[in-house]
């Protein structure tokens, strides 16, 4: 079992920045890849960053060059600095880990954390 915490979510004015944080516990073997899912009201969670642990990334189109997903030293925490921020990014963003195989097929595991909210507003 995985358990994820993310902190670092809160209230920021439109061309402002925010950085998240997801702290990981647990049985990390079984997990090889972290990343951030994002989902705002009435709408479908969508794939924000993924990073793997060969430090290889995935974003998508409509954050990328504006956010950029990262490890800690310890390789336990993922980070998502997000810059240019604006009101279509306020979602409640969610931590993911979850293992691939050697061919990229997403395996059984797959642990999710709480959510953190971020507001892009004036």
């Amino acid at each position: 079992q995985v358990q994820l915490v993310e902190s670092g979510g809160g209230l920021v004015q439109p061309g402002g920045s925010l950085r998240l944080s997801c702290a990981a516990s647990g049985s990390l073997f079984s997990i090889n890849v972290m990343g951030w899912y994002r989902q705002a009201p009435g709408e479908q969670r969508e794939l924000v960053a993924l990073i793997t642990e060969g430090g290889r990334t995935t974003y998508a189109d409509s954050v990328k060059g504006r956010f950029t997903i990262s490890r800690g030293n310890a390789e336990n925490t993922v980070y998502l600095q997000m810059n240019s921020l604006q009101p279509e990014d306020t979602a409640v963003y969610i931590c993911n880990a979850h293992r691939v195989n050697a061919w990229g097929a997403r395996l059984a595991y797959d642990y999710w954390g709480q959510g953190t909210q971020v507001t892009v507003s004036s």
